[in-house]
Parts: structure tokens; sequence; C-alpha cells
């Protein structure tokens, strides 16, 4: 089954053709002609993901998924939530998140977090939402070399190692975006 991932994000895009294995041919935003920048201008992850979605399905006729995701961090509300790619500003940099971020929690306690990826599938021109949440922490500073985003400061409950220390399958099974793509996952494959 051909579908499209509506991203040209590199990483996420090797993450999602991992998971989805062999079963599906996943095609990036660029392999079906689109070089626009996708809108994001709801104030959820759920609505994000499905503007998304959404787009890429109307202007092109493809059937697709789009994925949005936040760091929620307790200490701060709920921040940076939606607005984590550009939580220091519009250049989307994840090292000056990953500092303000870190600058923020400098005199915190609680460095509770939790990753949340919300998936929309339109398929047919139906839509159906997947989430995924992994619960953990914020380390005190960076480590680890692999991953994207926060990764290198974002420690799973239940681990010693950052996501950015992990190897990509071990990553996939506990992560946000794991787990939100392994229900997608079983929902395809009942069709």
């Amino acid at each position: 089954m051909k579908i499209c991932f509506a991203t040209n994000n590199a990483n996420k895009l090797k993450e999602i053709r991992q998971l989805l294995g062999s079963h599906f041919e996943v095609q990036s935003l660029k392999d079906i002609g689109c070089e626009q920048e996708l809108p994001e201008n709801q104030d959820t992850l759920e609505g994000n993901s499905a503007e998304k979605a959404r787009f890429v399905y109307d202007d092109y006729g493809i059937d697709c998924f789009a994925d949005d995701t936040g760091l929620e961090v307790k200490a701060l509300n709920g921040e940076p939530g939606v607005y984590s790619a550009r939580y220091a500003g519009p250049q989307r940099s994840s090292e000056d998140n990953m500092q303000r971020l870190l600058e923020a929690l400098k005199d915190k306690d609680d460095r509770t977090a939790q990753f949340r990826t919300v998936i929309t599938l339109i398929l047919s021109g139906e839509q159906h939402q997947f989430e995924g949440i992994v619960s953990g922490r914020i380390s005190e500073g960076k480590s680890g070399s692999e991953g994207f985003g926060y990764d290198p400061i974002f420690v799973p409950d239940g681990y010693t190692q950052s996501f950015a220390e992990m190897d990509m399958a071990t990553k996939n099974k506990i992560s946000h975006r794991g787990l939100a793509t392994k229900k997608l996952v079983a929902f395809l494959k009942q069709i």
C-alpha cells in the first residue's frame, strides 16, 4: 500500500519507515511533489496534525498521515507543548529550544515531562487519529547524539539513558511516535 507521510523531516521519515516495515510504501512530501510549508495554525496537537493531513489529501488527492508532537513539562504548565518546535523562536533550532527549556527549569525541582504525538490519517477522505504518550523527565544537561529535537534531554521512565543515547530500535519500542504509529499500523492492517 502506498501512503504519504506529510513530512520532509528525514529523521521522522526514517523512524516511520522502520516502524511500518515492508507493509507500506511510505512517500515523503518531496516524493509527491509538495514543496510548500504545511499549515500549522491550530493550538492543539490534534488540530495541527489534522490540518496538515487534510491539506495534503485535499491538494494532492493522496491518502496520507501527518503527526504533531509536543513535549509537555509539568513544572512549566505543559509548555512548550504544541509550540515545541518553535519554543525558542521561528528558526526552529533544536539547540536553542533545548537551551531555553533547560534555562526555564534551572530553579525547578520537578522535572517530570511527557512527549505526546498525535497522528492523523486521512484515508479515502475519512479522518482517524492515534495518540502516543511516553512519560519521563528532563535531564540537567544534554547527552547522546542519536535522535533529534529534545531527545538529548529527555529520559523516559524506567531508563537511565536519554532518547539520544538509545539505538533507534529501542527508542521506537517505547517512544510517543512509536506508540502512536503502532496504533496507526494496527488500524491499517485491518483494512
